[in-house]
């Protein structure tokens, strides 16, 4: 069921239909001259979250073509608190972003417009992640620990042209700060931990997925996870992978079962018996986005991994303290 691909190629054919399949690489090649779809049904983000054992950082670029959005937000989800919480939506910006065309490459991904200075750097196995938002200032410096990631590009049912082109980037050391005034919130290199989520695509107005990803350290050795459902059509690949020791394992399908509530515990297990995971959420971070014909909500839940997962060769990893988030996701965008 899962294609792996192996060959450099475009992310679609000459009719606009995604090459589907999975990778740990960035092979493929994104042209947004061959997508065959109306210019306001593309979609393209670049996505940045880091953590600790308390503290959470995203930063976002991104759009839906009619409707884009910068923010960067900052909370403590053990004190469950927000502490930042920044947006400037954007209307009507197409392509103004000038967003990459591929997550691994070196690039710089720049917003300079008015108060909001927010800055990607990506070199190598390096990324510098800067933001300047009035009295705020965040500086992160974000290190690979694993030269494999999850690649995929997915088909939907809805129609032929629809495609979904996904990297994330997991397993990487974060150092830096946030600075608010007189205020300065921490993370330090031995335990705070960063992910990228670099998307590209067409896809149907109405959609849901459930997402989780984490990293963490096993043993001493960097492991990581991705896992996710709901989303396009995952019969030709799936964006299970686990990640241990600078090797990628490869999951097939894998379910979400929620309890009665948001915050009860969370199951994450996979059609093989190779993934138990059970997160207990201690904090619900909410988002809501209405704006124009967008109407988007979204649960990140934020606790601690329990459980095991097995990798290629058999091996048994014991999950314990690894602290990070699953969520629920209903969009129309």
């Amino acid at each position: 069921m899962q294609k792996l691909l192996t060959q450099p190629g475009p992310v679609l054919d000459e009719l606009g239909h995604p090459i589907a399949g999975y990778s740990t690489k960035s092979i493929l090649t994104y042209n947004r001259n061959a997508i065959k779809a109306k210019p306001w049904r593309i979609k393209e983000w670049d996505f940045y979250q880091v953590t600790n054992k308390h503290l959470c950082l995203q930063f976002t670029i991104g759009h839906a073509s009619y409707a884009g959005q910068v923010s960067m937000m900052l909370f403590d989800f053990v004190k469950g608190k927000k502490i930042i919480d920044l947006n400037k939506f954007l209307v009507l910006p197409f392509n103004s972003l000038h967003m990459p065309t591929d997550a691994e490459r070196s690039h710089t991904l720049c917003y300079d417009k008015g108060d909001v200075y927010m800055k990607f750097t990506a070199n190598g196995d390096v990324r510098k992640l800067h933001c300047r938002w009035g009295d705020v200032e965040a500086k992160i410096t974000l290190r690979r620990q694993n030269p494999n990631a999850m690649v995929i590009n997915l088909p939907f049912d809805e129609y032929d042209t629809a495609f979904y082109y996904n990297h994330k980037i997991n397993c990487m050391t974060a150092a830096g700060y946030v600075q608010q005034g007189n205020h300065t919130y921490s993370f330090e290199k031995k335990d705070s931990f960063g992910l990228l989520d670099w998307g590209r695509g067409v896809w149907p107005f109405k959609n849901e997925w459930y997402w989780s990803n984490g990293s963490g350290y096993i043993d001493g050795k960097m492991f990581g996870f991705n896992l996710g459902c709901g989303f396009g059509n995952s019969d030709t690949a799936t964006e299970n992978m686990i990640f241990y020791d600078g090797k990628a394992h490869k999951l097939g399908k894998v379910k979400f079962t929620l309890g009665s509530s948001y915050m009860r515990p969370w199951k994450l297990t996979d059609d093989e018996g190779r993934l138990n995971l059970t997160l207990t959420p201690r904090y619900d971070r909410t988002t809501k986005i209405k704006l124009l014909w967008v109407d988007n909500c979204c649960h990140q839940m934020f606790g601690e991994f329990r459980g095991y997962v097995i990798l290629d060769d058999g091996t048994r990893l014991d999950i314990k303290n690894v602290i990070s988030f699953a969520e629920h996701a209903v969009n129309q965008w």
